[in-house]
């Protein structure tokens, strides 16, 4: 059986349970003295369609990723797959060739050695298939069972089903956790890796960057792993062009929103204005491409400035910073907005102008939702690559010429990750490394953002 055919069978099973704890209940209801129960009816259902529903789908979880394994270790321990290379990439597309036809997802194998083996998958899919659902029905029966016992006038459903219900949400506030945690691990363990073939000095403060894949591991060149210009790239393109754009634009557009336009007008651009958020970014990459690019170099070799390339960190920042608009203008509007009309009407009062009632009391006041948008959005800009691979190049160029090409730490972190290199070699470890520093940094901007919100929110309150 398929998880999802499993889990409307638990869905099932969990509403049956329901109906009848609930149907016993009622009848301890009627047959008590009092005419009264420790907890509704409702909450004894709900225990036991808890404990009926919970194992069960943990079990499927588990087992969905389980399965594949056995069935994979089945298929291999069958005669049909005798002649298989012991081990390799040819045996894996020969056994991920078969897997796919006995499933439905491909028509048919277009080799003669992965033909043997469909047979064998679609025996070991329905033999565990089968097998995985006995044991989540019979999961689901016992606790369906052991809770069903439980019902009883006297029994507290209600305080069981609150802890459970807690419980669950505290263990999805802990997969977030622990997620994050995983990250950070893995970040540091792979970056120490790293910095135990190149050293950090020549990583950090190097101008030179052009790891090589296919060079000796063992004896890796670190003059060839300075990150300097990616790091560069990144602020110049992400922290600097973007935000020339994003701020100012983003700023104005909040204001206009708030102080002077119309309500029907607001209606209908401030949703026009956050649809940019939505937009995925392969467009825009495609739109920095085929459109601000071509157009930023015709426009420079006709004013007379040579050596404009098609890709340019220009093109690059400036759509990144209409992407990110939505993020400054969002927060900003929300923080002047929740500025109370008193300090409006008092500063109004006292003569001063709109102009000034923005500049002097709305602004300073709003400052930290504002700051906490701006810092949003160079964290959203410098993690941002679709733009950058598609407009800003691969070169990786020390240099302040907006109309050059560069890269930044998100594209090479991308091209280390997908060839086919080794995770031994020091060339794709630097990706850690990279990853690593932007993870710092990201980090750094949010904590400067708290600190800002700190202090100005207790000036204000």
């Amino acid at each position: 059986m398929s998880p999802a055919i499993l889990l409307l069978l638990v869905i099932g099973l969990g509403l049956a349970g329901w109906l009848a704890a609930r149907a016993r209940a009622w009848a301890f209801r009627s047959k008590a003295e009092s005419g009264r129960l420790a907890a509704l009816p409702s909450y004894h259902g709900w225990y036991v369609a808890l404990w009926i529903a919970i194992p069960a789908v943990l079990f499927i979880a588990i087992w969905s990723f389980v399965s594949p394994q056995l069935i994979d270790q089945a298929v291999i321990a069958s005669p049909a797959a005798s002649e298989l290379p012991e081990f390799g990439f040819q045996r894996d597309a020969l056994l991920r060739e078969a897997k796919s036809v006995a499933t439905g997802s491909a028509p048919a194998v277009f080799n003669e050695q992965a033909a043997a083996l469909v047979d064998p998958y679609r025996d070991a899919i329905s033999r565990y298939g089968l097998l995985g659902g006995l044991a989540t029905l019979v999961i689901a029966f016992l606790g369906g069972a052991w809770s069903f016992l439980k019902v009883k006038p006297d029994f507290r459903a209600r305080t069981r089903v609150e802890r459970i219900v807690m419980g669950t949400l505290l263990v999805a506030s802990l997969v977030a956790i622990l997620t994050t945690l995983g990250i950070i691990v893995s970040l540091v363990f792979e970056t120490v890796r790293f910095f135990g073939m190149v050293n950090p000095i020549d990583f950090l403060f190097g101008t030179e960057w052009g790891p090589d894949p296919m060079s000796n591991p063992d004896n890796p060149d670190p003059d060839r792993f300075g990150a300097i210009p990616l790091f560069w790239g990144t602020i110049y393109i992400g922290a600097i062009i973007a935000m020339i754009v994003a701020i100012p634009l983003g700023l104005m557009s909040a204001i206009y929103l708030t102080q002077y336009a119309a309500p029907r007008t607001r209606s209908w651009l401030k949703p026009a204005l956050e649809i940019l958020a939505g937009v995925p970014t392969v467009v825009y990459g495609y739109f920095a491409a085929l459109t601000v690019a071509p157009f930023i170099r015709d426009l420079a070799v006709s004013i007379g400035i040579s050596g404009a390339s098609s890709e340019s960190a220009l093109a690059a920042g400036l759509v990144m910073g209409v992407m990110i608009i939505p993020f400054v203008s969002s927060m900003a509007d929300d923080s002047i907005a929740a500025v109370p009309q008193a300090m409006r009407d008092g500063s109004l009062a006292m003569g001063a102008t709109t102009s000034e009632t923005i500049k002097r009391v709305l602004v300073p006041a709003a400052l930290p939702g504002i700051v906490a948008g701006i810092m949003l959005a160079i964290s959203r800009a410098i993690g941002e690559t679709m733009i950058v691979v598609m407009a800003a190049g691969a070169a990786a160029n020390l240099t302040a010429n907006p109309l050059e090409a560069m890269t930044t730490v998100t594209f090479q972190i991308v091209q280390m990750l997908t060839g086919e290199g080794s995770f031994d070699h020091p060339a794709t470890l630097s990706a850690f490394a990279l990853g690593f520093v932007l993870f710092i940094v990201t980090l750094g901007l949010n904590f400067i953002a708290l600190r800002v919100v700190k202090r100005f929110r207790e000036a204000y309150e």
